[in-house]
C-alpha cells in the first residue's frame, strides 16, 4: 500500500501526524506544539482560543446546507506519553519522532509513536485545512496532559462551546464505538528515607527485573502483565528471609498509567552471602518464567556488581519499602457483572522513585464506580499509616456513565452499518477518557469516541494500522455529512 513515509504523507491526515511528530508533545511540555496548533489555526482565518493550561479551542463555521445542524465539538489530546527502549538515543524535549512503517503499521524507532493520540489531532487538522468537506459548525477541542492528570480537560471553560455533541477521537479499536469510561485519580504514596553509614566489608549488586510488555494500565490490565514493581517487591521480601542486606537504591516503571517494564534495587550484602544470593536469583528467573510464560515470556531477573555506595538505607527503611510495595494493591480489583469481560476497578503500582530523603510510590487507581476508586484509595491511605508515610493525590477526574438513550450514538451505529454492511460494536472500557469530564462540565452533552486500531500503546513498540486510520477518517467525514439527520 504505501512503502515509504514520503508516500505516506501525501494523505492528508498522515501529513498532519508528521508535521505534530516533529514537535515535541510529552505531557507537560505541549507549548510548542500548543502554539503550533493556535498558529494553524489564525493562518486559516479561523476563531481561535488559546487558554493558560494551553488547550486549543479552534470553531469553524458550517459549509454550505448545514448551517441549521447541530455543532459539533470534536476533541481530542495533543499530549503523548513518552517511553523508549534501552539503548535508544532520543531527547523527548527536542527530539522529533522517526516514523517508519513495516507492512501496513506506522511505527517510531524505537520509542513511543503518539498515535494516542496524535492521530485525532491529525484528523482535526486535516478537516479544519479542507474547503471541501460537508460539515456543521465545528468546535475543535486539543487538550492537555491527558496521559498524567488530565489537567487540561478540567481546566476547560465550558462557556467556550455551543454544542451538544460530542465526537471524541481517542479510541483504539475500528468498529467499536465507546459509550462510557472509568473515572481514576493517581495516589503517591511517600515513605522517609533514614541513611546511615554503607557496611566496609560488603558488596554491592544491582537487581533487574525486565523483558516485560508493559503497556496501558487501563486498556492492558486485564491482560495478567507482569508488574516489574510488584515482582521486585516479591523479590525482596523472599530474600529478606535468607539474607540480610540493606539498599542504597530503588527505581521502578516511568510513568503511573503505564504498567511498569523494568525495576531494580541496589542490594548492598556481606560478601559471603553472594552465591547465596546469586543461586536465588536463578531460583527466582524460574519461577516468573514459568508463572509469566503466556502473558510475558521475556521476563528476566538479573544480578551484576555495582559499586558501593557510601550510604545505605537503613534496615527500617528497608523493611517499610518491602511492607509498602507488597501490601499496594496492583491489578484487577473488580469485574463487571453486567458486561462480560470489562474491567470495572484496578490500581497500577507504576512508579517507585527514590529522592535524598523520601521514597515515591504512585499508585493509578480506576474504576467505573466512583465509590470503589474512592476504596482502594483508603486502601493506599492505610499502608501509608502502617509504614508511617502519607499519600497526596492528584490527577483526579469523573467517570463516563452510559446513557440508554443517545441520539449520536444511533447516528453512528445507523451510519456504520450502511457504509460497511455490518452492526458497530458497542463498548465501554476501563481506560480513562476525557469524555467524563466534559460531560460533567457540559450538562445535555451527547458523547461518542471512536478510533481506528492501534496497538500497545504507551510502549516503544506503539503501532498504527495504516489502512485503519484511512478507514475511519472517511467514517469520520460519512458522520459528519450525515449530521443534518441527526434527530
Amino acid at each position: 500500500m504505501f512503502q515509504t513515509v514520503e508516500q505516506l504523507i501525501e494523505n492528508p491526515v498522515f501529513y498532519f501526524f508528521k508535521e505534530i511528530s516533529n514537535i515535541p508533545r510529552g505531557s507537560g511540555n505541549e507549548k510548542q506544539i500548543s502554539d503550533y496548533l493556535a498558529g494553524f489555526a489564525r493562518e486559516r482565518g479561523l476563531e481561535v482560543v488559546q487558554d493558560e493550561a494551553l488547550n486549543i479551542m479552534i470553531k469553524k463555521p458550517a459549509s454550505k446546507g448545514y448551517e441549521n445542524a447541530s455543532t459539533v465539538i470534536l476533541q481530542g489530546h495533543m499530549d503523548m506519553v513518552c517511553e523508549l527502549n534501552k539503548g535508544t538515543v532520543h531527547d523527548f524535549e527536542k527530539d522529533p519522532i522517526e516514523l517508519r512503517i513495516e507492512n501496513d503499521m506506522l511505527y517510531a524507532n524505537g520509542t513511543t509513536l503518539g498515535a494516542d493520540n496524535g492521530i485525532a489531532v491529525a484528523y482535526a487538522l486535516a478537516l479544519l485545512d479542507a474547503d471541501h468537506i460537508a460539515h456543521p459548525a465545528l468546535e475543535v477541542v486539543i487538550t492537555t496532559e491527558e496521559e498524567t492528570t488530565m489537567k487540561g480537560a478540567l481546566s476547560v471553560d465550558p462557556t467556550h462551546f455551543k454544542g451538544k455533541v460530542f465526537l471524541n477521537l481517542d479510541s483504539e479499536e475500528e468498529g467499536k464505538l465507546l459509550v462510557s469510561s472509568a473515572g481514576g485519580i493517581c495516589g503517591k504514596l511517600s515513605l522517609p528515607i533514614n541513611w546511615e553509614a554503607a557496611p566496609k566489608a560488603a558488596d554491592s549488586y544491582r537487581l533487574t527485573i525486565g523483558g516485560l510488555r508493559g503497556g496501558h494500565s487501563g486498556m492492558e490490565i486485564d491482560k495478567e502483565r507482569g508488574n516489574a514493581n510488584k515482582l521486585l517487591g516479591r523479590i525482596l521480601y523472599d530474600i529478606s528471609n535468607e539474607i540480610a542486606y540493606t539498599i542504597s537504591g530503588i527505581d521502578g516503571g516511568l510513568k503511573p498509567n503505564a504498567i511498569p517494564r523494568e525495576a531494580e534495587a541496589i542490594l548492598v550484602i556481606e560478601r559471603e552471602a553472594v552465591e547465596k544470593l546469586t543461586k536465588k536469583i536463578a531460583e527466582w528467573n524460574r519461577l516468573l518464567k514459568n508463572e509469566l510464560q503466556a502473558a510475558d515470556p521475556g521476563v528476566y531477573v538479573n544480578l551484576e556488581k555495582s559499586s558501593l555506595e557510601e550510604k545505605v538505607f537503613s534496615k527500617e527503611t528497608c523493611e517499610r519499602i518491602v511492607q509498602a510495595i507488597m501490601l499496594t494493591p496492583s491489578g484487577i480489583q473488580s469485574m463487571s457483572m453486567d458486561i462480560n469481560g470489562l474491567v470495572v476497578a484496578s490500581t497500577n503500582l507504576g512508579v517507585i522513585t527514590a529522592t535524598d530523603s523520601e521514597i515515591y510510590f504512585l499508585n493509578e487507581i480506576r474504576s467505573s464506580v466512583r465509590s470503589l476508586k474512592e476504596h482502594i484509595l483508603n486502601q493506599v491511605k492505610v499502608i501509608a499509616q502502617t509504614v508511617d508515610g502519607k499519600v497526596e493525590t492528584s490527577g483526579d477526574y469523573p467517570e463516563w456513565a452510559y446513557h440508554s438513550e443517545s441520539a449520536i450514538r444511533d447516528l453512528c451505529k445507523k451510519v456504520y452499518e450502511k457504509r460497511y454492511g455490518k452492526e458497530a460494536e458497542i463498548i465501554a472500557i476501563h481506560a480513562g477518557i476525557e469524555c467524563g469530564v466534559f460531560t460533567e462540565k457540559i450538562p445535555g452533552l451527547d458523547a461518542i469516541s471512536f478510533g481506528p486500531d492501534m496497538f500497545d500503546v504507551h510502549t516503544p513498540n506503539e503501532h498504527l494500522s495504516i489502512p485503519s486510520t484511512i478507514r475511519t477518517w472517511e467514517y469520520l467525514l460519512f458522520v459528519l455529512e450525515e449530521m443534518n439527520t441527526l434527530g
